[in-house]
């Protein structure tokens, strides 16, 4: 047995065997209104401005820990080829010099006891890292 065709314009549900155009979330007959795409330029730009903003601002914040890990590394790596003739004590500060050859030497003695190339000051951390701190006469600048 063949199954009636039903014309186009006619909504009929195959699946529940029922007249369903009323219950369509779009309209089914010629005289329906026409179904306009909204204009989501406006909405589509803000998102766009909003996201690069916000990446742009995390990649500055990486752009900066990358910088400040990095000079870390230089520090550590001119502090651990450094010369000195002695066993650093963790959390004690230490200050590095240039000689006159140009290469870097570790001291206990400060700046303004000296009249070496000052460096900077460092101190060496529980994990073994050399940490650039800030000592009175980094701040008062009387070395």
């Amino acid at each position: 047995m063949k199954k009636d065709k039903k014309p186009d314009l006619v909504v009929f549900n195959e699946e529940t065997n029922s007249y369903d155009a009323a219950l369509k979330p779009y309209g089914t007959s010629a005289s329906s209104p026409v179904i306009q795409p909204l204009n989501t330029a406006t909405w589509k730009n803000d998102g766009i401005q909003r996201v690069n903003k916000k990446l742009a601002s995390e990649f500055e914040e990486i752009k900066q820990q990358y910088s400040a890990l990095l000079e870390k590394f230089k520090n550590n790596e001119i502090l651990y080829n450094a010369k000195y003739n002695f066993e650093p004590i963790l959390g004690e500060t230490y200050f590095l010099y240039k000689d006159r050859k140009g290469e870097a030497f570790l001291s206990i003695i400060a700046p303004n006891q000296c009249n070496f190339d000052y460096q900077g000051a460092f101190r060496l951390n529980s994990d073994k890292m050399w940490e650039e701190v800030e000592t009175d006469t980094d701040a008062h600048g009387d070395y």
